[in-house]
């Protein structure tokens, strides 16, 4: 995939879900629950037992239905690896210079995480396509964002880390080009008890917030 159509659809669904799970069974049945809702990117992070290898089998089992990345990715290896199985993005808890380039030199999206002004501009200069701000919640939420924007306005800014249905319109306000959401959407708890209905309407939910912001009168 041409790395401009990835960077369009991440945008364009505006929600990039941050996949835990206990097992390669639980991870499935929470991304047939997103994908339900309507929610088509999905990071699968290196937490998740045998991540590569369910990379491998989402991507066999959704084709081109899913925008699949990786996440938690602190080494090139790591990201290569990923990549050969199937990520179109790479994303990082922090800043490594390694992995930044060699998901570019593979062709692919680089989303390396960063908090301070300093950590965002050097990940951005090294080649970032993104950068994810994190924990965004515990500097300030979407005000720190708007911050970091107003210096640096060409930034592409992902939070991550305290987003909710309660929070999501504040930082898309604030300049998200999308948003990092954990188990506020990406719930095992829901899986865990029979009920993926539950995230499929948190996925439709969020949807229509990211749909609400776009209409709304800038």
């Amino acid at each position: 995939m041409h790395s401009e159509t990835t960077k369009e659809w991440i945008e364009r669904v505006g929600i990039m879900p941050v996949l835990r799970a206990r097992s390669a069974v639980e991870a499935h049945a929470l991304v047939e629950a997103l994908a339900a809702g309507g929610v088509t990117v999905i990071e699968v992070t290196m937490t998740v037992p045998g991540a590569v290898g369910l990379l491998r089998e989402l991507r066999k089992e959704y084709g081109d239905g899913l925008l699949l990345g990786s996440g938690s990715v602190t080494d090139a290896a790591q990201a290569a690896a990923t990549i050969d199985a199937g990520a179109e993005f790479v994303v990082s808890p922090s800043f490594h210079p390694e992995v930044v380039a060699r998901t570019r030199e593979l062709g692919k999206i680089s989303i390396p995480g960063a908090l301070t002004p300093t950590e965002v501009i050097t990940a951005w200069r090294a080649g970032a396509d993104y950068v994810k701000i994190f924990p965004c919640s515990a500097v300030g939420g979407p005000p720190y964002l708007k911050a970091l924007l107003a210096p640096f306005p060409e930034l592409r800014l992902i939070p991550t880390g305290g987003v909710t249905l309660q929070t999501a319109m504040d930082f898309l306000k604030a300049g998200a080009r999308a948003l990092g959401v954990g188990t506020d959407l990406v719930n095992p708890k829901a899986i865990e008890e029979g009920k993926p209905e539950m995230v499929t309407e948190t996925a439709r939910a969020y949807l229509e917030i990211v749909a609400k912001f776009r209409l709304a009168p800038k």
